[in-house]
């Protein structure tokens, strides 16, 4: 018996090109497998498949190519690509179908829960049906850098498209569905982490620049859409967008989101290369808090200064702004009580709204609250007109506030919120009869009696700091403490710092020993702080010089407290004890300089003296003087040691 014959055919070439498939250095194989059939061997050191986007990935192709009955193709398979996105087909099944009767042809391609099917018309190898079943969305990684810079970086995806090849790029279009996806961009400010969602989705690359079509309904996850952080909520939210991308910029020409109880705008949106912001324009923007805050506002808001927010009420509105800033805003509502989490500010019952565009004039609008806190200082009921002329909004009538008891009047301001530079606001602010009782409980100081008034002529906001012309005058143990030149920097930062010069007129010492349980010291005080620095409201540097220069008496626990203070002791040896047997002394001058810098206090008195600086000079008998021998003492130290004194603690001694 003869043994049957076998044919080998092996094939080689440098490039073949079929459409949508591009090989280089390929090889094949067809052998007879002596049952009827062939096998099959197909190799390429590199391939690219444009409509995937996939380049210069090594394939290697084998199975087995038979006829059945009906004289249709059959193929089966495996299928391995080296350097696709994500590790797509790195190993997979893969089964085909010829027919030409039907004139169509259908590949089938699993790899573990992932399966892909493709059907399309043998004449017409440019039209494909996809169908799409737990995919992992970086094998699209390749097809999505067609259209865009980012990167898909989680999840898995459904999908049935219809894909159109064409010479340069795709059309497709169809439905789809996500369950927990990710992606980024280099620039960071488009991201999504955990989305589920459904919807359609259509893409066409053939035209520069490319465009993407999508309706979708999102479930859970974060979203970052440039300023907007969203917290998607278990419940859908629907997203529809139209975008224009090239080299990298995005442009949403259309964007809209629905949350039912959260959020609901219509607007666009566009970046640039390097992802930064160019555009962002919300109109019909429809807010209800605590939610929309909770899933949306958190991180635009901390860029504002604005952190851990109490939000509840509604608001609608519009806003619109390119790279160089604000161009318009609009809110109104009917309701709204805000607090920050810092304490910096909080407003109950806003109700009405502000009408504001960079040109132009808007309509008069009113603005008014039931109550106002900043910085603990709570005011009361107040109602504001205004109005947007020319790109200022300006207050048209002077507001007047009640505020500790007193109250506050507002003048001309003028406000540009387009200007992110110079000068940015404008006005003059008046305050009389108020209460400094009340303002030392709310500052959490010993409570004291007197009055706070004053002018500020002028008070600008220029670039990032708030500076004030004028003065403020407290009337307070029965004297006069003036504040001027202030300057407030960072007004809305983490870390603000106020600058200014404060000038004590003629103090009552012993109102003012007896607020602050120092001990008793009659007469009084003169005296400045000039270069005053605070930051975050906390003392860094300052001039202080103090003088009771008109004598008086002190008690024997003020010496202690003021020895304490100066690290000092009494001059004379048996003057100890001397002391101990009376309870208050005359004196002619009591003086204390202190001069911080760089967390240490420079301390100095009335005048040098051999081993130190005199803080009381006696007057009468006995002869009382108080010699401080600390020159330098660290800040938190000195502090600790006023707080103990002024606490009843008695002083503390080092």
């Amino acid at each position: 018996m003869a043994a049957s014959a076998r044919a080998d055919i092996a094939l080689g070439a440098n490039t073949v090109s079929v459409p949508g498939l591009k090989m280089q250095d390929m090889q094949a194989r067809v052998a007879e497998d002596g049952q009827g059939g062939l096998n099959l061997n197909l190799r390429a050191a590199k391939a690219d498949v444009p409509a995937m986007g996939w380049k210069r990935v090594g394939l290697d192709l084998r199975g087995n190519l038979q006829r059945d009955v009906r004289m249709r193709w059959l193929f089966d398979g495996n299928v391995q690509l080296a350097g696709a996105p994500g590790g797509a087909l790195s190993n997979a099944k893969v089964s085909m179908v010829v027919d030409e009767a039907a004139n169509t042809l259908e590949i089938n391609v699993s790899q573990g829960q992932a399966q892909a099917s493709t059907a399309l018309p043998l004449d017409q190898p440019t039209h494909a049906q996809i169908s799409l079943k737990g995919l992992p969305a970086a094998w699209l990684q390749g097809l999505l850098g067609t259209v865009w810079s980012g990167r898909t970086t989680a999840g898995k995806l459904d999908a049935d498209m219809a894909l159109d090849l064409a010479d340069k790029g795709i059309q497709a279009s169809g439905q789809f569905a996500l369950s927990g996806a990710g992606f980024d961009t280099p620039g960071g400010t488009l991201a999504g982490q955990s989305v589920n969602g459904n919807g359609r989705l259509n893409i066409d690359t053939t035209l520069s620049p490319a465009r993407i079509d999508l309706d979708a309904s999102l479930r859970g996850g974060e979203l970052l859409l440039g300023p907007i952080y969203a917290r998607l909520p278990d419940h859908p939210v629907q997203l529809s967008l139209s975008a224009a991308t090239h080299n990298g910029t995005v442009d949403f020409n259309r964007l809209r989101v629905a949350d039912a109880d959260a959020l609901q705008f219509d607007g666009a949106m566009a970046f640039n290369g390097k992802g930064e912001l160019q555009k962002l324009k919300l109109d019909r923007l429809q807010t209800r808090f605590p939610a929309a805050y909770q899933r949306y506002g958190q991180a635009w808001l901390a860029t504002l200064g604005i952190r851990d927010a109490r939000i509840d009420g509604q608001l609608t509105g519009s806003l619109d702004m390119d790279a160089s800033g604000l161009r318009s805003f609009a809110f109104e509502t009917e309701g709204l009580d805000l607090a920050d989490g810092e304490g910096r500010l909080a407003v109950k019952g806003l109700r009405g709204g502000l009408d504001w565009r960079s040109e132009g004039d808007r309509p008069a609008t009113t603005l008014g609250w039931q109550g106002l806190q900043v910085y603990r200082i709570v005011n009361g009921a107040a109602q504001g007109h205004w109005q947007s002329r020319g790109g200022a909004l300006s207050l048209q009538r002077p507001l007047e506030l009640p505020v500790l008891n007193g109250r506050a009047r507002i003048g001309e301001l003028e406000w540009r919120p387009a200007a992110a530079r110079g000068r940015r606001l404008s006005t003059s602010l008046a305050f009389t009869g108020i209460d400094m009782a009340a303002f030392s409980r709310a500052m959490g100081w010993p409570e004291f009696q007197g009055t706070l008034g004053g002018a500020i002529p002028a008070l600008r906001w220029v670039d990032d700091r708030f500076d004030l012309e004028g003065g403020l005058s407290v009337n307070v143990f029965d004297g006069f403490v003036d504040i001027t030149r202030m300057s407030l920097q960072g007004p809305f930062s983490a870390s603000p710092v106020l600058t200014g010069d404060v000038q004590l007129r003629q103090l009552d010492l012993a109102a003012m020993t007896g607020v602050f349980d120092f001990g008793s010291i009659t007469g009084r005080m003169d005296g400045s702080i000039d270069d005053l620095r605070l930051v975050n409201w906390n003392p860094v540097a300052f001039k202080a010089n103090l003088l009771a220069g008109s004598g008086g008496r002190i008690s024997q626990r003020a010496v202690n407290n003021l020895t304490s203070v100066g690290g000092g002791g009494m001059a004379a040896g048996l003057q100890g004890a001397v002391l101990k047997l009376f309870k208050t002394f005359g004196y002619k001058r009591i003086g204390l300089n202190c001069s911080l810098q760089a967390s240490v206090c420079h301390m100095g008195g009335l005048e040098a003296t051999a081993d130190g600086y005199t803080i009381v000079e006696g007057s009468g008998l006995p002869r009382l003087q108080v010699i401080g021998h600390q020159a330098q003492v660290d800040w938190p130290t000195l502090v600790r040691r006023l707080k103990a004194a002024i606490e009843g603690n008695g002083p503390e001694v080092h």
